[in-house]
């Protein structure tokens, strides 16, 4: 009679990269926060969160 091996499937789990960001090597990434920090606007500040974000997933 064959062994019967269960196995727990794992739920793929959504990435903690935002799926809106567009790819960017780190240099663009890190140029683009600087433009964004540079130019304080209430209105990029989304874009501000996502971008360090990127970078932090790249440190981990």
């Amino acid at each position: 009679m064959p062994a019967i091996i269960e196995v727990d499937r794992l739920k793929p789990s959504p990435s903690i990269v935002a799926p809106d960001l567009p790819a960017l090597s780190d240099d663009e990434c890190l140029e683009r926060l600087a433009r964004a920090i540079a130019a304080p606007d209430s209105d990029c500040l989304d874009e501000v969160a996502r971008l360090i974000g990127r970078l932090a997933v790249i440190i981990e």
